[in-house]
């Protein structure tokens, strides 16, 4: 498996998370709507401009915008 940021994922692709790189309030908030090391993420949609794109995690679809996604480190296969 090789591991790169949650923004490098391809429509359609999934990944596991391994690490979060991101400061107190934003990591607690994502660790609330599930984006914890070892859950499963498929990247559903990017938006038309590429910025934010969604992700089903845990049952639910969300939003993320690359400024978050570029600190969110998974691993592919």
């Amino acid at each position: 498996m090789s591991e790169i940021y949650l923004s490098q994922l391809k429509e359609g692709e999934s990944c596991i998370i391994k690490s979060l790189e991101i400061s107190d309030s934003m990591r607690y908030r994502l660790n609330e709507l599930g984006f914890i090391s070892g859950s499963y993420v498929t990247c559903l949609q990017r938006s038309f401009s590429g910025d934010p794109t969604a992700y089903f995690v845990k049952g639910t679809v969300i939003a993320l915008r690359k400024n978050d996604t570029s600190r969110i480190k998974i691993a592919v296969s």
